[in-house]
This record gives structure tokens, sequence and C-alpha cells, in this order.
């Protein structure tokens, strides 16, 4: 007899269907072909030992079981309930007719039980655009799947619940998410608050620029000057997420198995900080079985590197290029897959290996070769493609004792939002949608200069002997700090404003 069922092979993070063919004929075993690996392999003998907990048979004749299309790899245990059910339709026990309007995956347990899947998003969506019924998912991860509205989606805890279902002899509920509800509820809720820094005006200005056009920031200072204090309250500034950058994000965190049973959607703007001795594919995405790394972890949101400098200098290298293009590509022998990395790289350093040029009371120990080479760890090309080079100074005893809050997270994310409601209008109908993101036709067209702006850009660029690159960037940077100011021209202030931030071109830094 011949029965076939549906799952999903989810590649990068997008999801392919696959069809699990099972035929029954004469002979003895169960054979499994479609290019399937060891993990999906075993799955027969997990099958086998639910059966039995669960007072199923299996067949005593010849089973093949086939994964189609057989060209693309099917890894990991998702595809023991899809290929459960099937064999148990091809033996009479499932009535098979309802398969075919139904996307199935889960690992089994031995005693039938139901193991959360990764993917469960990309999943979903696929089965939705291929015109499926529903989805029948473990119960961990119904919610995440849930998120495609039109689709049905049932969470099972047993193979007992998806027999009973398909059989029409149990009922399984339904799982909804209330999208707007979580928006509302999520959305602008943040541990931390900027009201809570005393100083540093400039530091946050420099931030909220940042912020408001998608650029890449580095601080500099002493220990204790507040610099990973800062950092970790840049989301309670960004805007909030669209629809689709919340979907964008939660496709990636559901494929690395990053969500927890009850997250439905990614509401609020991810904030990944890997420690410097990460390694490189656990940073840009790949291994064995290809996952996204913390920069495709970070879409949407801030990738903090904390103390640049430690971090090697080939990891860091490994930043250039998803800095630029948004995207990653993991190329490998047995395969390519392309991951989305639209985020804002904030770093963070001290200005030398003891932690104290330049501070104004304690005095550096380290030799003038010393710091050379430690701000060196850093190469030009990254530097360049770093917008904004902030200093921090440490906070003096009369700032941090002033009684009352600072200005609050929400009031600079209001300036933050208007500015980028600017952009949106300026980018509408094209894939731009930040400052950050123009290419060199946009700036011709955005960043018109007047002959004095352009004058002072140019005693800049001959000052600091600065790259056509950095041109670029203290232009969108000077965009958007004309957009915080309502959106108009760029004037000499913001020329110079956005060359401020250029401290680690300048070869006289900390003399």
């Amino acid at each position: 007899m011949f029965v076939k069922s549906y799952g999903s092979a989810v590649v990068g993070i997008e999801a392919i269907t696959v069809a699990v063919e099972v035929n029954i004929s004469a002979g003895i075993g169960l054979y499994m072909v479609g290019l399937p690996d060891n993990a999906v392999r075993e799955s027969q003998e997990r099958i086998r030992a639910a059966f039995e907990n669960c007072s199923y048979k299996m067949s005593g004749r010849k089973v093949i079981v086939n994964l189609a299309p057989a060209d693309i790899r099917k890894e990991g245990s998702a595809y023991d309930l899809p290929i459960a059910v099937a064999v148990l339709a091809a033996t009479e026990q499932v009535d098979s007719a309802p398969l075919a309007r139904y996307v199935l995956m889960g690992e089994l347990s031995l005693d039938g039980s139901l193991l959360p899947v990764r993917g469960a998003l990309p999943i979903a969506i696929q089965a939705q655009k291929e015109g499926f019924k529903g989805v029948i998912l473990p119960k961990q991860n119904a919610a995440e799947a849930a998120v495609v509205g039109s689709l049905e989606v049932y969470g099972a805890g047993h193979l007992r619940e998806v027999v009973g279902f398909l059989c029409g002899e149990h009922t399984l509920s339904r799982t909804t998410v209330d999208l707007e509800g979580r928006f509302r509820e999520n959305a602008e809720r943040f541990d931390v608050d900027f009201g809570d820094v005393r100083g540093l005006a400039h530091v946050k200005r420099a931030l909220e620029i940042a912020a408001a056009g998608g650029h890449n920031v580095l601080m500099i200072g002493p220990p204790g000057s507040g610099k990973t204090m800062l950092a970790r309250r840049m989301p309670s500034i960004m805007p909030p997420m669209t629809l689709q950058e919340a979907l964008e994000t939660t496709k990636i965190h559901s494929v690395a198995g990053k969500l927890g049973a009850e997250t439905g959607l990614l509401v609020t703007r991810p904030f990944r900080s890997p420690h410097h001795l990460t390694s490189q594919a656990a940073l840009v995405g790949g291994g064995t079985s290809p996952q996204p790394g913390e920069i495709s972890l970070a879409h949407n949101g801030i990738l903090f590197a904390d103390e640049l400098p430690e971090f090697g200098r080939s990891l860091l290298e490994t930043l250039r290029q998803p800095m630029e293009d948004k995207v990653i590509t993991v190329s490998r022998s047995k395969y390519t897959v392309q991951y989305p990395a639209n985020f804002m790289l904030v770093a963070s350093m001290n200005p030398c290996p003891c932690g104290y040029y330049n501070h104004p009371t304690k005095a550096c120990v380290c030799s003038h070769g010393a710091v050379s080479k430690y701000l060196n760890r850093i190469s030009g090309p990254m530097l360049d493609r770093i917008d904004l080079h902030i200093e921090v100074i440490p906070v003096d005893f009369s700032e941090l004792s002033q009684p009352g809050a600072a200005e609050s997270s929400a009031a600079i994310r209001s300036r933050v939002v208007a500015a980028r409601q600017v952009q949106t209008e300026r980018f509408a109908g094209t894939p731009v949608y930040t400052n950050v993101m123009m290419n060199s036709r946009q700036l011709r067209e955005f960043c018109p200069l007047s002959a004095e702006s352009s004058a002072l850009l140019r005693k800049a660029m001959e000052r600091f002997n600065l790259s056509a690159r950095a041109y670029d960037r203290i232009l969108k940077v000077s965009r958007t700090i004309a957009d915080l100011a309502g959106g108009g021209r760029i004037e000499p202030a913001h020329i110079a404003e956005a060359i401020g931030y250029r401290t680690l071109d300048r070869d006289t830094w900390g003399a």
C-alpha cells in the first residue's frame, strides 16, 4: 500500500515542503531513502519503540520511506512524526485522507511524546504559501507557528493525540496569537532606561543619531566610564519593529532554536553580545548542520562587541562584508546558505591595555608603542565602516549626585521615530529604509551640499586624510542629523557635528 504525508525541510531560514512517501510491499525491514542524515535514519528505532508503547503495530512487511525531493539533504529528528503517521496510514491504523491537508513535524520520544523542533515559523509560512489547511506540531512550537494567522495550527503533546485527531476521535485545540496585543504589551517594555544615566550628554546624542539612522558606533573610554551601560540601553531608544521586521527576526530565532515555548513573535529588537572568544562559525553562522550565527540573530537589532580589540583580527574582518551588504553567505563544500544580517554594530573599547590613556585624572602606564599597537588591532577598513567614534569621559561626582532623572528613553525614542518616519517617506518604494543603507546614487540625490558645507567637508578630508568610504559615512550621518532636526537640507553645522564623530581618524587623538 502507498501513502503520502507531508513534512518540511529548513534550508537557511526558508522551508521546503517534503513529501514523506511510504510504500509497503513483500519483504521484511524498513528502508529509508531520499538523502536522510543519521538523525533521520535513527528515527526508525524511535518510531518502533513509540508504536510498541502506544499499542500500535509496525508492519511486518517491507516498508520503504522516501523523502522527496530526494536531492535535498534531510537533517534532524523532526521527521519522526510525519514518518510515523504515514506508516500508520499505510497499515490502515490511521485514516489517510486528512494527510493531504496538513504538514506534520515533531520528534518522537520512546513513549510517544512529542518533543519540540526548530524552524516552526518558516515551516508554517511555507505551508500557508502552498495551500495547506494547517500544521500539526509539538505544543511547544505552536505559539510561534500560530503567528501565521490564516493557517490552522494545532499543538499536540503525544502521538496518540495526533492519531486521534486524524481519525476524528480526538480534538486538538487550535492555537492562536494576538499579534496586536503582543505589540502593545511588549514593544516598548524595557528593564533599563536612559533616564538612569547621569551626564554623558554628548554620548547620548551620538547614540540617538546612531539609532535614528541605523549607524554603527564605537565608544572608546576608560573602564567604568559607562560604555557597556549605555550600549545595553540602546534597544530602549530604537524604533519599534514593524510586523515584517518581527516576522523576519522571529524566523531566524526559530531556525536557531532560540524561541521559548510561550514566545509567539519577537516584538522587541534583539540585542546580542557575543564574547570575544566566540568562534567564527558561531559569529557568522554555519557548522556541520548550518545554523545562523550571532550577526544573523542580531538582524533588525543590535550586535554589541564589548572590548572590540580583544576580538581576533580574523573574526573582526568577517564582519566587514555583512556590515556593508546586510546579508552573510556561508559557503561550504556541501552547502551554501544565505542569512540576513541587517544589524547595527555597537562596540566599545579601552584606549590602551591598561585602560587609562587620555584619562583626565589617572595616569596611563602604557608606552606610546603599546597604545598604538592596541589601537591598531582594529584595521583601517573596519574603522571606515563605523560611522561614529565617541570618546566616553568618566562622569565626575557633581553630575553623578544630581537629584532627579535624566531625559528618559521614551523622549529620545520619540525623536528617533520621527526621524525614521522622514526616512520612510524619503525611500518609499525602495528596499532602503534607513540612511545608512543609501547607495551612491541616493547620496547624490538626498545629500546635496551647499558651497559652505562642501568646503568644510573638503577641509576635513584633507586634514584627516579620510577615505572615500569615510566621506560617504560623514554624508549619511549628516543626513541623519538633519532628519533629527526636521528633515531639511544638510547645513554646515550638521557636517561639522558628523566630522566630530570621526575621533579615531585623527592622528592627534589623545595627544
